[in-house]
């Protein structure tokens, strides 16, 4: 004897015909609250803007992937300016809070293996992020610019130079300069490194701090150039 399938019908073999709903009676989509729907397109958002980004990026390709019409996208965000600048703002925040959280140590020298660590865990956690900041913004943001942020690190990184260097007979006032010079040999290796992810991120992380450490290790307190230029 066959199975009675829900619709009371069987085949020849006995198995079961899957009910299928009447005419007129199709399933619903779960309608998303405006909070959940701001937060898709965000996702969104910066998956595609990572990929292609701002300038070859459309409302309408992010509209489509997010099943909506294009009003919805200006509703929530005004436009895709408005959409890129929270992206951004967002990415920026969470870059600060991963170095700032990440200056913990006491010594010198492990400070600057977080340092290069907390870009190194930002970069390949957040890699989608990470390609959108290091692209020139045509938006402005609350937190400025991806050259700001890495100015706001150094003057993390600035202070802690300005000690060393007041300890070991240096000019402090030359921290600063120092300071931009070590967050932007990370942050320029960093935009290497998305890509390539060779070596592995410890041994990056050991080649930074090795050639950042030892030079400031064998600092000159008043260095000359060799050169013919002097100005």
């Amino acid at each position: 004897m066959g199975i009675v399938a829900i619709d009371g019908s069987t085949d020849s073999k006995g198995s079961t015909e899957k009910a299928r709903p009447p005419a007129g009676r199709r399933a619903r989509r779960v309608r998303m609250t405006g909070a959940e729907r701001r937060e898709q397109l965000l996702d969104i958002g910066r998956t595609v803007f990572a990929e292609k980004g701002f300038e070859a990026t459309s409302v309408e390709e992010i509209a489509a992937k997010a099943g909506v019409s294009k009003p919805v996208v200006y509703e929530h965000f005004g436009g895709k300016e408005g959409l890129y600048a929270v992206v951004v703002d967002r990415e920026m925040r969470q870059l600060m809070d991963m170095v700032t959280s990440a200056l913990t140590a006491g010594h010198p020298r492990e400070l600057l293996e977080q340092a290069a660590f907390a870009l190194l865990d930002y970069i390949e956690r957040y890699t989608d992020g990470f390609r959108i900041l290091v692209r020139d913004s045509p938006v402005a943001q609350s937190t400025g610019t991806f050259a700001s942020l890495i100015s706001d690190i150094a003057v993390q990184v600035e202070d802690i130079l300005g000690t060393e260097f007041k300890n070991r007979g240096f000019d402090p006032k030359l921290a600063p300069l120092y300071a931009q010079a070590l967050v932007g040999m990370v942050a320029l290796t960093g935009q290497w490194w998305v890509d390539a992810r060779r070596p592995k991120k410890s041994e990056v992380a050991a080649h930074l701090v090795n050639l950042a450490w030892h030079g400031l290790e064998g600092l000159a307190p008043k260095p000359r150039l060799i050169g013919h230029r002097r100005s």
